[in-house]
């Protein structure tokens, strides 16, 4: 009697093709190769401790040297040149889309609320226009819109087909794919070592607000939910509590997750835009 075939499925292409995941099945491969990448295999272990380590001793150190270590200007050279030079072109799409994301996301708050704030207008496109302070801007507008948002009444518009989608696709990205690169790193290793001069050039006050920054998803998903009166937003929320004050946690993975849910957010709305569309189509 012959054995039974038995299933030996993979973990890879069941993620590639989970319906619960709204992120388009393009970008969910780019990710999926991303994680598959030798360095997030033998260095990001190795990374991720060293990098803990470092920035707790730069942290440390600078409780007694309360300065600025390294110009921004020059943190934010530094960044490119290694983006260009050892992270795989791939990963630097991805980390320069999540900026456009975003500020997609955070605009959508602003254009269906009365809060008093003007657009942001954060959408780069290359590597290059990471520079002049895009990741300290990046943080500073979570906090300007949810500053901004005091005392604003949030609610689903009346009727739902007048939320405004406007403005929530994604330019073509430059990722410098035809430039040399000595490592082709993932993302996750390139933000545990992109961390060091972070923490180097940013104060104290400075890297806590932009660690504390990823702790108002909750608080965005929840935003969104109501908005659009859609309760799969907060589907997505990690249970995070804003008025708990601490910067002593694993950045990186951090930032990676804080990106994920950007992009899971994202892809909602765009198809909530897509569903909006088609009903004013028909009517």
């Amino acid at each position: 009697m012959a054995e039974p075939v038995r299933s030996d499925p993979s973990m890879w292409a069941a993620v590639a093709v989970d319906p619960a995941v709204p992120i388009d099945r393009t970008v969910v491969r780019k990710i999926i190769a991303d994680q598959r990448r030798l360095s997030r295999r033998w260095l990001y272990p190795l990374a991720r401790p060293f990098s803990r380590v470092v920035v707790a001793l730069i942290s440390a150190v600078k409780r007694v040297l309360p300065f600025r270590w390294m110009p921004l200007t020059r943190m934010d050279r530094l960044c490119i040149w290694y983006l260009r030079r050892f992270v795989s072109p791939d990963a630097v799409e991805l980390l320069i889309r999540h900026f456009v994301i975003e500020t997609n996301l955070v605009n959508f708050v602003l254009r269906n609320t009365d809060a008093a704030i003007p657009p942001v207008t954060l959408r780069p496109v290359s590597l290059a226009e990471l520079g002049d302070h895009a990741v300290v801007e990046h943080d500073v507008n979570v906090y300007d819109v949810l500053i901004a948002l005091d005392g604003v009444a949030l609610r689903p518009p009346a009727p739902p087909a007048q939320l405004d989608f406007a403005e929530l696709d994604i330019p073509p990205i430059d990722a410098e794919r035809r430039r040399l690169r000595l490592l082709r790193l993932d993302i996750q290793t390139a933000l545990c070592v992109m961390n060091i001069p972070f923490s180097m050039a940013l104060t104290m006050e400075e890297y806590r607000r932009a660690v504390h920054s990823m702790r108002f998803d909750d608080s965005f998903l929840e935003i969104l939910a109501v908005l659009c009166d859609d309760d799969t937003f907060r589907h997505w929320k990690n249970g995070e509590l804003t008025v708990w004050m601490d910067s002593n946690v694993d950045v990186p993975r951090m930032v990676y997750r804080h990106a994920l849910i950007c992009e899971y957010a994202h892809a909602h709305l765009v198809k909530l835009a897509a569903g909006a569309g088609a009903a004013a189509t028909e009517a």
